[in-house]
């Protein structure tokens, strides 16, 4: 049977010499993994459009075991990010996140928009690096099912403080007066509280449609990376290796 879709590619590895296996995130078929014959040969009309981070319109041939990629148009190759090692390795972090935690098999066009803005944002410099990471980690996991309380204090209902907490081990949070301690959290200011607060419940289009300061910026990416690796339940790799190339560019 032959599948019509759009995708964006994942992971490749080489199978023989000019063969590939792709990791595709589809709108429809959600997470798949194909073959891809020739796709290694440089001058092969499937070169471009099939390798990492590639978002391309691709024709399928699917059997009850496989799927076989026949045939692949590049829409875009997010071609800055290739040009930046840091940024290629926090889109590689976006993907491995999505590998791990998107269920084989499900709708998937809310995780495919959310990842393809992300990338646009990051590979135009269009916002911080950090601020992008902390967005897509925050959005991701509220349309995983891990959606936080954020709407106010757990305790007495206060929607605003000077200093709100985030008990990310509990997805919630207690404003500054309620607050005893005893807690994994994480202090918001108001900045960073609406920061957080605008990139798991704004609209698909407005969730990189806000500034922040670089304190602010801090608390919030903080607050976004424990959060996903408390639920995401394992180490990211993509995850160490982009935080020490970081680390390197700081340092120069």
């Amino acid at each position: 049977m032959k599948v019509k879709t759009e995708g964006l590619i994942l992971t490749e590895q080489t199978i023989k010499e000019n063969d590939k296996l792709v990791t595709v995130l589809t709108r429809k078929n959600g997470i798949i993994r194909c073959f891809v014959k020739n796709a290694k040969l440089p001058k092969g009309r499937l070169c471009t459009a099939t390798q990492s981070l590639s978002y391309s319109k691709i024709m399928l041939y699917s059997t009850k075991d496989y799927y076989i990629i026949q045939e692949a148009e590049p829409i875009e190759i997010f071609y800055n990010l290739r040009l930046d090692l840091e940024k290629f390795a926090l889109a590689e972090y976006f993907c491995e996140i999505v590998i791990n935690m998107i269920p084989e098999g499900v709708d998937s066009e809310q995780f495919l928009s959310l990842i393809l803005n992300s990338l646009y944002v990051l590979s135009k410099g269009m916002k911080p690096d950090l601020m992008v990471k902390a967005v897509f980690e925050m959005r991701f996991l509220s349309l995983a099912g891990y959606m936080p309380n954020l709407v106010c204090c757990e305790k007495c209902n206060c929607y605003e403080s000077d200093i709100m907490h985030f008990l990310y081990g509990e997805g919630k949070l207690i404003c500054g007066k309620c607050y005893t301690g005893g807690y994994d959290s994480i202090a918001l200011s108001r900045g960073a509280l609406t920061a957080i607060r605008t990139a798991v419940f704004a609209d698909p289009k407005k969730i990189f449609s806000f500034s922040v300061s670089n304190n602010s910026l801090m608390q919030f990416a903080d607050c976004a990376e424990k959060y996903m690796l408390l639920h995401s339940e394992r180490n990211m790799n993509a995850l160490e290796f982009y935080k020490m190339i970081r680390t390197q560019n700081n340092y120069e």
